[in-house]
Order: C-alpha cells, then structure tokens, then sequence
C-alpha cells in the first residue's frame, strides 16, 4: 500500500497537540478551499488535508495510524502483521489507499462538516481580524466611536471573493484601558460554506497625554510646588479629566508625596471610576530676584534644619 504522511501534510510534528493540528488544518482548509482557492491542485490538496485531518483528530485513528510506523510519502509498504484482523478482516493489497483504510476505521475521511473528501456541504467560520485603535485619553473617560478602515474579502455577484476597501464603525465604551482587547462578533470574513462570518478584534492603545499617566483606572498627575508652598503649606488648583479642582497641599509635604482625589480617574465599567494621584514635585526657581535671593541667604542663616542629618 502506497504511505501517505499525513502530520507533513498539514506541517505539524507528529506529537503535535489536538489544538495545534485543528488550528494548522483550518489555516491549509480555508487556503485550498475550491471555493476560494487560485492553486492549480486545489482540489486535490482540499481533500488530502480533509483525509489527513479526520485521521489526526480522531484519538483512536490517530494511534492507528502511528502503529504504521515512519516511511517516505509514496512509499509502497506492508502494514504490521494482524492488521487485517484489526480492520474487518479486509486484507490488504498495493492498491488500498491508506484513505480506503481509515474509511473501515470509523465511516471515512471527511472534511470538517462535509461529505467524503469533497467541498459540498463544508462550512467554515470566515477569518478573524484584529487592529490597533489609537484612543485619546479623554475619549477613554467618555466612551467614542472608533470608524475601522478594513481591506476585507467580500463574494461577488459571480461567487468570487475579491479584497474591498470596508468601514466598520465600532462604539468604544467609556473607561476603555490602554492594552484593553474588544470583541465585534460577525465583523470579520465572511464564512466559508455555511459558516458564520469571522470576528473582529480591536486592540486599544491609549495615546500619551502630556499631563497624565496611566495605570490601569488610576491615573497619576505630577504636581510641581514652591518651596515655600511645600513647607508651609497651600491650596491649589490641579487639572482632571473632569475640570479644574482645587486640592490643599498639607505643611511639611515632601517631594514624591501623593495626595489621593477620589473618583478623578478614569471609569470602570459597572463600577466606579478610578483615582488621581497627585505626586508631588518640589521645583525651585530658574532665576531670583535681588530681593528673593536676599531673602533665601536670611533664611539659610536662620535655619538649622539639615537634610543630611541621617549621614551622621
């Protein structure tokens, strides 16, 4: 009987997972489909893959298989001693194919939700898309609608599929989170057959902003301050995503300090939004006056704080 490899014909190792081997036949399925396909012998690779894919996913079939042992694709060979026995008593001669084979193993080789090695009948889920959508963090807060510019396969009057330019507008709730993945069910390929169109994925990545950074829902805000304001204390207006508000920097704050405004986030979907965290930045004068720096040398004189007092 001639050996037909059925691991090389869909690419995979011949310990290749369940999930690996399903996911290497609908990629070669969906090329070689007779509906879809260009290649000269798309035909006869659609039904090879059909054949080599029943036999592979079916566990029983598989380890069949396997007890054939490794020959060259083509090669005329002899199954292992009993086999006869294990298939029906059939006997075995050059001519079985090993599709013939498997056929009295458990109702033939078919592709995937079709008849024998054949395209009618086959239904196949279309291709899945996915994008990156580039969101302001303001139409984060606020929830925005996104217009996706897609180049998708669209059949014809004739039943050719041909590549035309598509504009799917798509509805970004508000509280969207840099790295966040959505789900648009049925706005991908169309299906193949019967098959249910693809889905599209869209990938959100929040823009820089110039004042904010973001940490999932919280977002953090650098807060520069005088000097003075940091030790003796003050009240200051701080931008949000919602408007100006006015937050009260406490007497003796330190540089890196954080003062925490509930809610001043961004939005969580069924729940509350998230903080801002002011972070404090203590930012000294590029150029003094006569009169300041008199003054900050009159200080230097009369204080007897030292910074540096822990180096012993």
């Amino acid at each position: 009987m001639k050996y037909k490899d059925y691991y090389a014909i869909l690419g995979v190792e011949r310990g290749a997972a369940d999930g690996d081997i399903r996911k290497a036949y609908r990629k070669l399925a969906r090329k070689y489909h007779p509906d879809v396909s260009k290649e000269p012998n798309a035909e006869e690779r659609f039904k090879e893959i059909g054949e080599a894919y029943e036999t592979l996913k079916d566990a029983e079939k598989r380890a069949a298989y396997d007890q054939l042992g490794r020959h060259r694709p083509g090669e005329d060979f002899r199954p292992p001693p009993g086999w006869d026995h294990q298939f029906g008593g059939s006997g075995f001669e050059d001519v079985v194919d090993l599709s013939d084979l498997f056929a009295q193993f458990g109702g033939g080789a078919r592709a995937a939700g079709g008849s024998r090695g054949g395209a009618r009948g086959f239904a196949m889920p279309g291709q899945d898309y996915e994008v990156t959508a580039h969101v302001s963090l303001e139409d984060a807060a606020r929830g925005t609608e996104l217009a996706v510019d897609l180049s998708a396969p669209e059949r014809g009057p004739d039943g050719m599929l041909r590549r035309v330019p598509k504009t799917i507008r798509v509805r970004v709730p508000k509280g969207a989170t840099d790295g966040q993945r959505m789900r648009v069910p049925g706005k991908g390929g169309p299906g193949v057959g019967s098959g249910p169109a693809g889905d599209l994925y869209i990938n959100i990545h929040l823009l820089p902003h110039p004042l904010f950074k973001v940490a999932g829902h919280d977002l953090y805000l650098d807060l520069p301050v005088t000097p003075s304001e940091a030790v003796l204390g003050a009240d200051v207006e701080v931008p949000t995503l919602a408007g100006r508000v006015r937050v009260q920097v406490r007497p003796s704050s330190r540089a890196g300090q954080k003062l925490r405004l509930a809610g001043k986030g961004l939005p969580k979907p069924g729940g509350g939004p998230g903080d801002l965290y002011c972070v404090l930045q203590v930012v000294t004068p590029a150029a003094l006056s006569e009169r300041e720096r008199s003054l900050y040398e009159e200080l230097a004189k009369l204080s007897t704080f030292n910074p540096r007092g822990h180096f012993g």
